[in-house]
């Protein structure tokens, strides 16, 4: 079945172009054309949409408004903005609703790369509901203590943006959908951001003061959805820093190149988003997979498979795909607990975040740091890695060590 694809904008011209732009594509799209939020809506409702691409200005229901009820509605259905404008008032009205955005003029190749990474990663999660549920998501709850220091912080007259980034790195929550907002094409960077501090920079004050203080893209998680005792969200964050530091060091041990050893940061910082989500969403499941888990003897992920049809690692990977986030981030947190599923037989941020997300887990539950359970040595065997595993556990005890 071809790919269902609606383009909406207000000008013919525009979707003249878009039609002969992607002409060479239509043995793989089947394409849809609107001149209006209205029509877009009505064309949705009489066929099954894939992904909309909308512009932004437009008479009558302009493309926020046409996001937010899409979102609303058909939140299954993959949104993307394409649009010559780049103000700040038009993203922060979309940030919650749109997972990317495309700047025109726009690349025939560029445009269709973006929509086929976005829709083909629809293969990690089966579920028509984890599919609505997950593109659905505008915004991931945060740690309350980490949430109100930011408001505070924005709220100061003295508000500084190297103090608004070093907080923001803590949470990794909030660290995921700025950096989605700094990466859009909007900014023009023309260079992927992965580090919180320099986001913030780059965003500025009045931008991120908006996002925290009126777009409702952060907010606090709500310990008592869960009915469990023993989940801690402050643990499952400071497990994220402790990898994403740890497979940091792991890449800059390798000699790995600077953009290589940021990617190991970032993708373990965000590697176990896909818990929160869950846990959000799906509280009485959640505390189920616990149970079932410590009853069994099962690792948690086999028990979310069981439960949900998808481990937290899909979800969040989904997600950070939807979101733009670069493939070597998605594929290692897609796939930190079974690498052996990547077609990569290298080291890669899969490589450091597998091996530090199973070190600070051994390390966690008091086991001896390497051999651990949790590492696929067949994985690293293939790599030529496996014998890097000792010196890669001197580098957490060292780091363990540094923090005492």
């Amino acid at each position: 079945m071809k790919t269902r694809i609606l383009f909406v904008d207000d000008e013919p011209g525009i979707l003249d172009g878009l039609r002969r732009l992607l002409r060479s594509y239509r043995n793989e799209w089947e394409m849809s054309f609107a001149s209006s939020g209205q029509e877009a809506l009505a064309i949705v409702a009489e066929q099954s949409i894939d992904a909309v691409v909308t512009d932004m200005r437009m008479p009558g229901m302009d493309g926020s408004q046409l996001l937010n009820e899409l979102a609303r509605c058909h939140p299954e259905i993959v949104r993307f903005v394409l649009s010559g404008y780049s103000d700040d008032e038009m993203i922060i009205k979309s940030v919650g609703t749109a997972h990317q955005y495309l700047s025109k003029p726009c690349d025939s190749d560029l445009l269709k790369a973006a929509l086929s990474r976005a829709l083909s990663l629809r293969k990690l999660l089966h579920e028509e509901r984890l599919l609505a549920l997950v593109s659905g998501v505008s915004s991931l709850p945060s740690l309350p203590e980490v949430y109100l220091e930011i408001l505070e912080t924005l709220r100061s007259d003295g508000a500084s943006l190297r103090k608004v980034g070093e907080t923001i790195s803590r949470d990794p929550a909030i660290t995921a959908k700025v950096l989605q907002l700094v990466n859009s094409a909007f900014f023009g960077l023309g260079r992927k951001i992965s580090n919180p501090a320099d986001a913030a920079s780059l965003l500025g004050l009045d931008v991120l003061k908006t996002l925290a203080l009126s777009a409702g893209v952060f907010s606090q998680f709500d310990q008592n959805k869960i009915s469990t005792s023993d989940f801690s969200l402050a643990q499952v964050f400071d497990h994220c820093i402790a990898v994403g530091l740890l497979g940091k060091r792991i890449a800059a041990s390798e000699e790995a190149e600077s953009n290589l050893v940021s990617e190991c940061l970032l993708a373990g910082t965000l590697h176990d988003l896909g818990k929160l989500i869950i846990v959000n969403e799906y509280p009485e499941e959640y505390a189920r997979m616990r149970l079932m888990a410590k009853g069994e003897g099962m690792s948690e992920y086999l028990a979310e498979k069981e439960i949900l049809g998808a481990t937290h690692a899909e979800v969040a990977a989904y997600l950070l795909g939807l979101w733009g986030f670069t493939d070597s981030v998605v594929e290692a947190v897609a796939y930190h607990h079974q690498p052996g599923l990547s077609s990569y037989a290298e080291f890669t941020p899969l490589t450091a975040v597998h091996v530090a997300n199973a070190l600070e887990g051994a390390a966690q539950a008091n086991e001896r740091t390497a051999p651990c359970a949790g590492l696929d040595m067949s994985y690293l065997e293939a790599s030529g890695l496996a014998d890097r595993l000792e010196s890669w556990g001197r580098l957490r005890e060292s780091a363990r060590d540094s923090r005492k």
